[in-house]
């Protein structure tokens, strides 16, 4: 009798275990298919976690294209974006506007059209930028791009072949500030920084956040006359979601301004160079800021 009784508990046990296990998510994060992104899509669902009963389920690798399908049909719920993505590519617009103006339009179509909501900037602009090495900058004074293009024709440039053709690449970049290379040579993104190191480019592209730059000594130029469009990282939620949960917008709002350029570039570099798994980074980056009640 008591086998029987045994035997009929540890299957209780074992259907529990098993109802939890295909227990269905309240909420889906989605990420893109880049380091950055798979940063910010861990600290969400450990930060969903951490200040909500949710169950939260995480899928990543999405292209941009289907991500942004996939909030719109609802296979995900929410998801970090960049405003200038949601601004051109999305929402087809192209009248230059500022970055306030870029995120404020973003929020108001975004929700006017498909229902989406953008939650407040993160912090953090990932553009494109210039970078130069420190020695450089030391010598000829490079501050920023306007410093950069006094003496651009003393200077190689190395790019990609997409940033040396695109509309919000090289090419109107140059007229944008009125100044030319000595050279222009394409190169992927690892060769670029090897290439700066060793002396055979004095100047490339790089993404303001990237990881990367932290193993060199580099100098992020500033675009000051405005000619990149802005990039700044928001969550992206569907209105749905946060009528069925409103808990979730206490729990994100907690994000918002906290992660600059400085703390994304080095989240990534963690990732990039050390070799860190992303949900350890990002876990211990809200222990760091106290995001864990």
């Amino acid at each position: 009798m008591k086998k029987i009784k045994l035997l009929i508990s540890f299957s209780i046990i074992l259907g529990v275990l098993y109802g939890c296990a295909q227990k269905e998510p309240d909420i889906i994060v989605g990420t893109k298919d880049f380091t950055e992104q798979y940063v910010l899509g861990n600290i969400l669902v450990l930060l969903i976690e951490a200040h909500t009963n949710l169950n939260v389920a995480y899928k990543n690798d999405l292209a941009s294209d289907v991500i942004f399908s996939g909030i719109r049909t609802g296979v995900i719920d929410l998801y970090v974006e960049y405003t200038g993505t949601a601004y051109g590519s999305y929402l087809r617009l192209s009248e230059t506007l500022n970055a306030e103006e870029v995120y404020e339009t973003s929020v108001r179509e975004l929700y006017e059209k498909y229902n989406l909501r953008m939650l407040d900037m993160l912090g953090f602009n990932n553009t494109f930028s210039l970078a130069v090495r420190t020695d450089i900058a030391t010598e000829y004074n490079l501050r920023t791009i306007s410093d950069l293009a006094n003496v651009s024709s003393s200077l190689t440039f190395g790019g990609s072949s997409e940033f040396l053709s695109r509309y919000d690449g090289l090419p109107n970049l140059k007229k944008h500030y009125g100044m030319h290379f000595a050279e222009e040579i394409i190169m992927d993104g690892t060769a670029r920084y090897n290439a700066i190191a060793n002396n055979e480019v004095q100047v490339i592209v790089a993404f303001s956040t990237d990881g990367t730059l932290l193993n060199f000594d580099i100098v992020v130029l500033e675009d000051d006359l405005g000619f990149f469009p802005p990039y700044h990282g928001a969550i992206i939620i569907r209105n749905e979601t946060t009528e069925t949960h409103p808990e979730l917008l206490n729990a994100l709002k907690l994000l918002a301004g906290k992660l600059t350029d400085v703390v994304m570039r080095g989240l990534n570099y963690r990732v990039d160079v050390l070799g860190e798994l992303p949900v350890t980074v990002a876990e211990e980056f809200l222990k760091e800021n106290n995001f864990f009640r």
